[in-house]
């Protein structure tokens, strides 16, 4: 993403003006936009002219809007941003108040006013422009005839390529066509790690597999690089790694991710810290429940009297369309960072935070246990029980 224009005041009222350059960065721009603010940007409109005979004709024109945001619609496949609104400023071509769909589209600019600008929303600014932010691990998830290629960002889980290829069966006395089809997809596999992986970034290359696929495909890919003098590989093999994976589907990835050999690798990664601080809680969770605790009403209690230590906290929670309660949540991260405590933000679009979502979305490590809060569970009929609760059952 690049910033090109930013103006806040003290009030932290203003508009930031922003470029997505990338698929991520539309992701960052659907974690920024909020019902109520407004965005300019060029679109396309359909006018309809009349004539002096009365006829009309329609042509389409490019303009530039102005919308106040009533829906934002995001297509994670795609990574196609749509936002419906009024138009709120004099147009020659569109009326006030009428509604359009603007697509916020990479490579063009767009501008973003907000009534007020919170420090989520600005770090996810200062996140989204930070190019050292960009995917910092690469995962290939394969079996025989079937790989993903993946980027995993500070943000969320791209699959870059999808290889499907028929391998043909072993054959009594010839296994020349298997071997054939086989060599004809590790080449495609390859070929994709090439094309894909930026290794001036990419810290650590994930080779994962059910039995012997990936010291297979890592035998083929070096042979291949030795021979055909791909430097870019030979250069770069202490950054591949053979892990284990039940099979070559994306869903594999969870378990890559929390191998400890894995972890160990990628402990610098934004990622794998998102990873970690969850398999703490549910440690926590299991060995000292009064330190442990999800969700909104214990967590707040937790952060009255200052005993977090860490805050787990989902990006979909700021997204709520409710202002007052995403105020909330931002005076939470701001206290907890005050008394001194650390902030994971999980993003959505990771595995981890598809877990953290089932823990209602925000949960706590504590500085010190708070039984207490273990014992007004039989009061609390909102927002999800505290760890202890679930930890009575295990």
């Amino acid at each position: 993403m690049k910033l090109l224009g930013k103006y806040v005041d003290k009030g932290m009222q203003g508009n930031v003006t922003l470029m997505p350059e990338e698929s991520e960065d539309m992701w960052h721009a659907y974690n920024l936009i909020a019902e109520g603010d407004s965005v300019r940007s060029t679109t396309i409109r359909k006018v309809q002219n009349e004539t002096a005979t009365g006829s009309s004709t329609s042509s389409r024109v490019r303009t530039t809007l102005t919308i106040a945001v009533e829906t934002i619609d995001f297509d994670t496949q795609a990574c196609v941003l749509r936002l419906k609104g009024r138009n709120i400023e004099e147009n020659q071509y569109v009326k006030m108040g009428a509604y359009h769909t603007l697509d916020l589209e990479l490579n063009r600019k767009f501008e973003l006013r907000k009534p007020e600008w919170d420090t989520i929303a600005l770090e996810r600014i200062e996140m989204a422009c930070d190019p050292t932010q960009s995917a910092d691990v690469a995962a290939v998830v394969m079996q025989e005839g079937l790989a993903h290629v993946c980027l995993i960002t500070a943000s969320m889980t791209l699959v870059r390529s999808k290889i499907e290829v028929s391998i043909p069966r072993k054959r009594k006395g010839s296994v020349q066509q298997h071997e054939k089809g086989l060599a004809k997809f590790y080449e495609q596999v390859m070929q994709s790690i090439l094309r894909h992986v930026n290794f001036d970034v990419v810290k650590c290359v994930l080779i994962a597999s059910p039995g012997f696929v990936r010291d297979q495909f890592h035998d083929y890919m070096f042979q291949q690089a030795v021979k055909m003098d791909y430097k870019l590989l030979l250069d770069n093999k202490s950054k591949f790694m053979l892990v284990h994976a039940s099979s070559g589907f994306k869903h594999s990835l969870k378990e890559v991710l929390q191998e400890p050999a894995v972890v160990a690798k990628i402990s610098d990664t934004k990622a794998a810290g998102e990873v970690k601080a969850l398999e703490q809680f549910y440690m926590m969770l299991q060995c000292e429940p009064a330190k442990a605790f999800y969700g909104k009403k214990h967590v707040l209690r937790a952060s009255e009297s200052q005993a977090i230590e860490t805050l787990l906290i989902s990006d979909n929670l700021f997204r709520c369309q409710d202002v007052n309660l995403r105020k909330e949540y931002v005076s939470l991260v701001e206290s907890v960072r005050d008394a001194g405590g650390e902030v994971k933000i999980f993003s959505s679009m990771h595995i981890s935070g598809e877990q953290l979502a089932q823990l209602t979305g925000v949960a706590a490590l504590l500085r010190f246990p708070m039984p207490e809060l273990e014992d007004s569970d039989d009061d609390d009929d909102e927002d999800g029980a505290a760890g202890a609760d679930d930890s009575d059952g295990d």
